[in-house]
């Protein structure tokens, strides 16, 4: 990328007959490779307000095993080493928005976020780069096709906003005048949506029910030890299917209507998330991250409904172990927060969605000038709601014991404008599939009076929950 060429950003707002929704407009863009939606699928609050469609990445960092790649798509280019691979997207956005040209801002809203910049994902095994006590050999190994990093430097897409039901192309050209875009160069939706998504096996699991109780057994020892006070376990479901994936992903999308849900085409199929937690969030140098903790399924009778939820907010249990995790985070902000900023001003909040109640607390910070939210979100990684306190010794724990790696599970997808914004969530209800596989990974915080077996029934729940329309045809 030359630092001499001027890159014109052009932010067009539709017209009513152009604005689709997202999700339907996507469909004409289900097999093209590394096309990405980032869709709030729930209500118009504030923390879902926006959806976002990319496409046409001109680069793209990519890791696998530890071996990073750049690809100068535009110029069909690529290079190849052991760098880190947000550092290196990182200094490709650096770059990117020293040369942006903002040309019609005039019917542009203050607040719009994300007018092109960096998207993709990051798989929770990066962190083996980051934590040297789980580095090691396995490091280069993996038994899925799908990489541990996808992020996209994006100068094509379309912003949604919920409240307003306006939407916005964003595109960059070589163009310095104001012009009318054209609703042609927009992506059509797909008009073949017959294909319909099938398991053609039964959902199976990486564990025993034995080997799931002995792994709680030897956690429970660590607990004991003082090595830990919680350590997230998971295990890792796994089935065969035909048919569209983005069929699938839409499925889950009306089931879940998670604030953060997304889909990600790659080369070997597609990640499909339905998440509802956020992970880190920076606007106006503003960082937030709302840790979730604690889970009760919904009821249709408002009256078991209502007492799901306060179960859940006078249980001791769940308060504590949300605490702990609210003070490991008060600790990874702090690195790239300024002195004294870092604050709790939600602590043990209820939030409820189509089929669960969470509890879920908020951190905020303001960003030090010297430090970008990709730093941030760095040093921040893997998300302590998904690994346990301490961190560092329980992602260890979690080596030793899970007989797989996590990829996308657990990680995060994000957005990074040029703008200095960034939102991201924690991949967990998220599905990656390829090559006729599909894979999905459910988990807990084990603590000291955690039981096997509720724990064990309760990450059968947890699926069952995200995927009631992925069923079997067997």
């Amino acid at each position: 990328m030359s630092n001499k060429a001027f890159l014109y950003l052009h932010i067009h707002p539709l017209a009513p007959k152009d604005c689709l929704p997202l999700h339907e407009r996507f469909s004409g863009l289900q097999h093209k490779l590394h096309s990405l939606l980032l869709d709030s699928a729930g209500s118009s609050a504030n923390e879902n307000q926006y959806s976002f469609m990319l496409w046409e990445p001109e680069h793209l960092v990519t890791q696998q095993c530890g071996r990073t790649v750049v690809h100068n798509i535009k110029e069909k280019q690529k290079s190849v080493s052991r760098a880190d691979p947000l550092a290196v997207a990182d200094s490709l956005l650096q770059e990117f928005k020293q040369n942006i040209v903002p040309v019609n801002y005039d019917s542009v809203p203050d607040n719009l976020p994300f007018q092109t910049g960096l998207a993709g994902l990051v798989g929770y095994d990066v962190a083996r780069s980051y934590v040297k006590s789980i580095h090691s050999e396995s490091h280069d190994k993996t038994d899925y096709a799908t990489a541990d990093v996808i992020i996209g430097l994006y100068s094509n897409g379309i912003i949604h906003c919920h409240q307003t039901n306006k939407q916005y192309y964003c595109c960059i050209n070589n163009q310095p005048n104001t012009y009318s875009y054209n609703s042609d160069n927009l992506p059509a939706p797909s008009s073949d949506n017959n294909n319909e998504f099938a398991l053609t096996s039964p959902w199976r699991s990486n564990l025993t029910e034995q080997q799931y109780h002995d792994a709680i057994d030897r956690i429970h020892r660590y607990l004991v030890e003082g090595d830990c006070y919680q350590t997230n376990f998971s295990q890792r479901f796994s089935a065969n299917y035909s048919g569209s994936l983005f069929n699938a992903y839409l499925a889950l999308r009306d089931t879940n209507k998670s604030p953060f849900s997304a889909y990600l085409v790659t080369p070997h199929g597609a990640v499909l998330s339905v998440s509802p937690e956020r992970f880190l969030s920076v606007k106006n140098n503003m960082v937030e991250t709302r840790p979730i903790k604690g889970t009760r399924p919904r009821s249709g009778d408002k009256q078991e409904d209502d007492a799901s939820a306060n179960a859940l907010l006078n249980s001791e249990k769940d308060k504590a172990e949300n605490l702990m995790i609210v003070d490991l985070l008060r600790n990874d902000l702090s690195k790239h927060c300024e002195p004294n900023s870092v604050d709790v001003p939600h602590l043990f909040s209820l939030e409820s969605y189509e089929a669960v109640h969470h509890m879920v607390s908020v951190v905020t910070g303001v960003l030090k000038p010297q430090s970008t939210p990709l730093m941030l979100l760095k040093d921040a990684f893997p998300g302590g709601s998904i690994t346990g306190a301490p961190k560092v010794r329980a992602m260890e724990i979690i080596e030793e014991l899970e007989p797989h790696k996590r990829n996308v599970y657990c990680g995060s997808i994000f957005y990074n404008g040029w703008q200095n914004d960034m939102d991201s969530s924690i991949c967990i209800r998220t599905l990656v599939a390829e090559n006729g596989s599909i894979y999905c990974c459910a988990g807990g915080g084990i603590v000291i009076d955690s039981k096997a077996s509720e724990e064990y029934k309760e990450t059968f729940d947890k699926v069952a929950k995200i995927v009631p329309h992925l069923v079997s045809n067997e």
